[in-house]
């Protein structure tokens, strides 16, 4: 025996539609990276004798007033995986500004072994050694 259960079709319930995200893909083919993060593949590119600036970082981004934040990413680099040259990364004047993050003259120890030569917490030389990220990228 049948029950008008049966014959009721089931009425399908209108869902809301979805949000949909903004998804990016950055240079290493990863979707959806943290602002951290882009920072990070940003460094891992400065070659070895060469430096840049917080916010020539910046910038390469898109986000050309975003220096302090380029420094807050540097500051949390340690912890990174794979390694992040932080020790590459300087103000715009060549000044060692991170290094009290490093403890002691450890960032100036790095970037002597690389060929650097700093005179007073500056980077000698530091308009022939910078390196351009938005200049060298794209």
């Amino acid at each position: 025996m049948y029950t008008l259960n049966h014959f009721i079709m089931p009425v399908k319930k209108k869902q809301a539609p979805k949000e949909q995200t903004l998804r990016t893909v950055n240079p290493s083919g990863k979707k959806e990276s943290s602002f951290f993060e882009l920072v990070y593949e940003v460094a891992r590119q400065i070659p070895k004798g060469r430096v840049t600036s917080y916010g020539a970082i910046a910038n390469c981004l898109g986000t050309k007033l975003s220096a302090r934040m380029v420094g807050w990413a540097m500051n949390g680099a340690g912890h990174a995986k794979p390694k992040v040259p932080a020790h590459r990364v300087v103000n715009r004047n060549g000044l060692l500004s991170g290094k009290h993050h490093f403890g002691g003259d450890k960032m100036e120890k790095l970037l002597k072994k690389e060929g650097v030569k700093v005179k007073n917490d500056t980077v000698i030389n530091f308009d022939k050694l910078f390196w351009d990220p938005a200049k060298q990228l794209f």
